[in-house]
Order: structure tokens, then C-alpha cells, then sequence
């Protein structure tokens, strides 16, 4: 008898772009400047998107705006986090009182490390012209580049998924 099998891929349709931001303002301004920018109303999101790896769990904000009129969704995060891990001390002796930490980097999306935020935007292709967004992100001062990233090369989508 014949087996017929699912994959839960074949279901699995994105509907969202992803801008990459590469540039040394902070979330705050960003959020200000694409605000102005692109006619946004974006604020910061209560709810961080919650990672889990290896030393915890890491928080990357995020700004959101739901443009009901247009039916789109935007959503502005953070790519790159900054942990602070602090050591437990097996020393005895001279040191022994002093407390060891280090910082590492953990990143939203690892096969980009060197997007600084993304935008994603969620709406139908027709609704939104990307090369107008980007164009006017690449006006705004203190930013490096914005590009659109294939989908289809990210490795880590569950990431995306809030």
C-alpha cells in the first residue's frame, strides 16, 4: 500500500520582504528617521524577539507599525546583541574574589552578521514598491547601504517568525 507523506515545507509560503540596513545609528534613531522618511508611525514593541542559544537566551528589539489603511505590517529589528557572560570563579588564592565576565556578539539572523537591522515588511508584492523604500532609506544620513535579501538564502527563518 502506498504512503503518502506531508512536508510541512511544501505549505510554508513567505509573504514578507527583508530589507538589510547596514549603518552605526542607533535602534532609537533609525526608528526616528525611518519615521520621517517613509511616513511611519513605528514604535518600540514591548515584546523583544527571544532567542535561545547555547549560553541563555538573547532579546533583540524590535520597533513595529501596522499600517491598517495599507494593510501592511512593518517591523524594524535588530540584527547583532551584545551578552555579557559572567564567570564563576574555581580560583583560590590571590584572585579569588575577583569576578571574571566577557561579551560576545549573538546575532538574529548568524548568516548575516554584518547587517546592523532589518525591515521586514509584511504585505502583498502589489501594495508596496521596494526599490522606492529603499532608495529613500539610502537617503537618510549615517546609513551605509540598504538591499532586499532573497529569502530563499537565509538559513535560519524560524528566527523571523514573531
Amino acid at each position: 500500500m502506498a504512503t503518502l507523506r506531508l512536508y510541512i515545507d511544501e505549505f510554508e509560503e513567505l509573504d514578507f520582504h527583508l530589507l538589510a540596513i547596514h549603518t552605526s545609528l542607533e535602534d532609537f534613531r533609525l526608528a526616528y528617521f525611518l519615521n520621517q522618511k517613509l511616513q511611519l508611525n513605528l514604535s518600540k514593541n514591548k515584546d523583544e524577539i527571544k532567542i535561545k542559544n547555547k549560553e541563555g537566551n538573547t532579546f533583540f528589539s524590535r520597533y513595529t507599525f501596522e499600517d491598517i489603511k495599507n494593510d501592511v505590517f512593518w517591523n524594524l529589528i535588530e540584527n547583532e546583541n551584545e551578552i555579557i557572560l559572567k564567570l564563576n570563579n574555581t580560583n583560590q588564592g590571590l584572585f579569588s574574589e575577583s569576578k571574571n565576565s566577557f561579551t560576545t556578539k549573538d546575532f538574529l539572523l548568524p548568516e548575516f552578521k554584518k547587517v546592523n537591522f532589518f525591515l521586514k515588511i509584511e504585505a502583498s508584492k502589489e501594495s508596496i514598491s521596494l526599490s522606492e523604500i529603499t532608495n529613500t532609506i539610502k537617503s537618510i544620513d549615517r546609513i551605509a547601504t540598504v538591499y532586499a535579501i532573497d529569502l530563499n538564502n537565509i538559513k535560519s527563518k524560524n528566527n523571523l517568525i514573531f
